[in-house]
C-alpha cells in the first residue's frame, strides 16, 4: 500500500517543480553590443493600481520587477524558451497587451524603446542589449549564451501603461557547470584594464546613494562617455530570486553638474535584506564595458569595503 503514497508524493513534487517553473516565468533574450542599464528612473516594477490583476497571492504592486512574466494585462512571450548555446544565439518575443496583441508604440526608456538584460542563473553570464522591432511588434537580437538556466529580463513602458520589468527564464542545453554564487562582498573590479570601485551601503526599505570610481592605469577617468542619456547604467539583481531592482543615475549628461567621471553616482531602493548583484555598463573611447560587484543589504558583511 506504499506504491499509491509514493506516487502521490511524485505527483505533489512534479506538481511543485511546475509551480516553480511557472512562477519564475518564460524566457526570452535578445543580444546587442550594447549593454544598457538595469535601472531607470521611471523604473517602476510596481503598478499604481492594488490589484493583484493575475490571481497572484501577493498585490503585484508591491512586488520586486521582473519576477513576472506578466503585469497589469501585459507580457512577455517569447517563440521558444529552449535556446542554443553559442556567441550569436538569436532570440524571438513579443509584448503581448492586454487585448492580446503585440505591442507596437513603447515610450522610449534612456534613449530606447526596450532594453533586455539576460543574466545566467549563478550570475555567471551577464548582457544588457537592445533587440531590433519588427513592424509586427516581434523583438529580435542574438545573445552569447552558455549551457544553463538564463533569466531574461524585458525593460519597458508601453504607451498606455506604466514602466514595467517582465522576466522569463531560458533553458540553454549543452553541459552545465555551475559556478558559486558570490556570498561575500565584492566592491572592487578590474574589467580590459580600468578598475571601478563600489562605495556606499544598501539600506533595506530606504533610499540608498551608491558611488562606482573609474580608473584606469591608476588615473581618474574623467572623460566617460555619455552611453543611453547617461554616464553608467546599473542594473541591481537580487540573489536567489533575481529580483530586478528600482535603481537610477543621478544626473545626467549635460545639465551642468554632472561630471564624465571619475565618480558615477546612482540611488538605489532594495526591498530587503541579502545579498545583491550589481552590474555596472559604462563607456570609454566608444566601448561599453561591464563591471560587476556583491553587495550585502543589512547585516554584518554590509559594511566591508
Amino acid at each position: 500500500m506504499s506504491t499509491p503514497i509514493k506516487v502521490i508524493g511524485f505527483i505533489a513534487a512534479l506538481a511543485a517543480v511546475f509551480a516553480i517553473t511557472l512562477g519564475a516565468g518564460r524566457i526570452f533574450g535578445p543580444v546587442d553590443t550594447t549593454p544598457t542599464s538595469a535601472g531607470h528612473d521611471t523604473h517602476a516594477s510596481t503598478s499604481p493600481t492594488s490589484g493583484a490583476s493575475e490571481g497572484d497571492g501577493e498585490h503585484s504592486a508591491h512586488l520586486p520587477g521582473g519576477l513576472q512574466f506578466s503585469q497589469d494585462g501585459y507580457a512577455l512571450r517569447l517563440n521558444h524558451s529552449e535556446l542554443a548555446a553559442g556567441s550569436k544565439t538569436p532570440i524571438e518575443f513579443v509584448i503581448e497587451g492586454p487585448d492580446g496583441k503585440p505591442v507596437t508604440a513603447y515610450t522610449p526608456q534612456h534613449e530606447k524603446e526596450l532594453h533586455l538584460i539576460a543574466v545566467r542563473r549563478d550570475f555567471s553570464g551577464f548582457q544588457h542589449v537592445h533587440p531590433t522591432r519588427a513592424a509586427d511588434g516581434t523583438w529580435s537580437t542574438r545573445l552569447a549564451l552558455t549551457p544553463g538556466v538564463w533569466r531574461v529580463f524585458a525593460d519597458i513602458a508601453p504607451t498606455a501603461a506604466e514602466p514595467m520589468t517582465l522576466g522569463a527564464d531560458v533553458s540553454v542545453a549543452g553541459a552545465y557547470v555551475p559556478v558559486a554564487a558570490p556570498t561575500e562582498d565584492v566592491r572592487t573590479a578590474t574589467v580590459d584594464g580600468y578598475t571601478v570601485t563600489l562605495a556606499g551601503e544598501l539600506a533595506p526599505g530606504a533610499d540608498s546613494e551608491l558611488t562606482l570610481s573609474v580608473s584606469r592605469g591608476g588615473k581618474p577617468v574623467t572623460d566617460l562617455d555619455p552611453y543611453l542619456g547617461a554616464f553608467g547604467h546599473l542594473v541591481a539583481l537580487r540573489t536567489g530570486d533575481l529580483a530586478y531592482l528600482h535603481v537610477h543615475p543621478e544626473g545626467h549628461p549635460g545639465d551642468g553638474t554632472t561630471k564624465p567621471g571619475p565618480d558615477i553616482t546612482f540611488g538605489a531602493a532594495v526591498p530587503s535584506s541579502g545579498t545583491y548583484r550589481l552590474f555596472l555598463d559604462f563607456q570609454h573611447a566608444g566601448v561599453v564595458r561591464t563591471a560587476a560587484f556583491t553587495v550585502t543589504a543589512g547585516g554584518s558583511s554590509g559594511h566591508h569595503h
